[in-house]
Formats: structure tokens, C-alpha cells, sequence
């Protein structure tokens, strides 16, 4: 499996998102080597915001549309960010095991969540969490955002400043 392959596809979404004022979040699901679909983050603009509509969570309506066999638990969800905790949770709960992601959400990454601590529905599940793929490429993308006066979204959150601190 070539991750930053795969996190190219998902860096394409990131930059389509930036492109139309969206915050530059790019997801890919992978399954036997093939992207099975995409999601990139939609409704973060003033007039439409949302928290519903994250890239993560758009690619897994997708995977849910497809009318597929698939063995979920083989699936790779690549992101341009690191899951938020509403997303993580969507991903584990949908049998995705495995994630990849480019750039850490230092205000509101949740794949460092200790599933051991949880009610034991959690606590067996193996999730394997893959970062800095491509970090540099997708730090670009948040930069360009949040450096840009025009977008609103997290402006002055600790992730903007962490960010454009880099």
C-alpha cells in the first residue's frame, strides 16, 4: 500500500474544498488498493456552516451507499487532518480499522482517544492510527486558509494560530 499515494487523492479534495472557500479537509477510503469513494468538508463557510458535513464523515455515507461486500475492517480512511472525536468515532463505529492522516488537529483531534477507558464496546476494538503523511503538503492548504482574511471558520482558534505559527 503506497500511503502517500493514496493521501495525494485525498490532498486533491483538501485543495478542490480551498478552491470554493471550504476549509481544506480531503478524505479517501481505500479497499484492495482501490479508492472505493471521497468526501471533502462542506458547509464551513458563514452563510452555510455546519459541523455535519467534515470529509470524514461525507466518504462514510458514501462507503454506506455503496452497494458493496465489503469487508470494512480492511477499508483505510486517509485525511487531510486528523479525525475530530465526531468523525473518529463515526470511523470506528462504521468498522474501519486503520486511518492515515497528513496534519494533527491540535484544538480537536480524536484519534488519541484511549478506547480502554470507554465501556467495553470500545475497549477490544484495534485501531491503528497512521500520522504525518504528507504533513507538509497539507499544512500548505491550512495556511492558505486561514491566512486568508475572506475565511472565517476557526479564525483565531488554536488551530489557526498553531498553524499559522508553523
Amino acid at each position: 500500500m503506497d500511503d502517500e499515494f493514496f493521501m495525494l487523492k485525498a490532498l486533491g479534495e483538501a485543495e478542490q474544498a480551498l478552491s470554493m472557500g471550504e476549509f481544506p479537509v480531503g478524505c479517501v477510503l481505500v479497499y484492495n488498493d482501490s479508492v472505493l469513494v471521497t468526501g471533502a468538508r462542506y458547509h464551513s463557510t458563514p452563510d452555510t456552516h455546519n459541523e455535519l458535513d467534515h470529509a470524514e464523515m461525507l466518504a462514510l455515507r458514501r462507503l454506506v451507499d455503496l452497494e458493496k461486500e465489503i469487508d470494512r475492517e480492511r477499508v483505510i480512511l486517509f485525511s487531510t487532518l486528523q479525525p475530530c472525536l465526531m468523525c473518529y468515532s463515526a470511523i470506528i463505529l462504521n468498522g474501519i480499522r486503520q486511518i492515515v492522516y497528513a496534519y494533527e488537529d491540535v484544538m480537536g483531534g480524536g484519534t488519541n482517544l484511549d478506547l480502554k477507558r470507554l465501556n467495553p464496546f470500545y475497549q477490544d476494538m484495534q485501531i491503528s492510527v497512521k500520522a504525518h503523511v504528507l504533513r507538509e503538503r497539507s499544512l500548505a492548504f491550512f495556511k492558505t486558509f486561514f491566512a486568508d482574511s475572506k475565511n472565517t471558520y476557526l479564525k483565531g482558534s488554536l488551530l489557526a494560530e498553531y498553524t499559522l505559527g508553523q
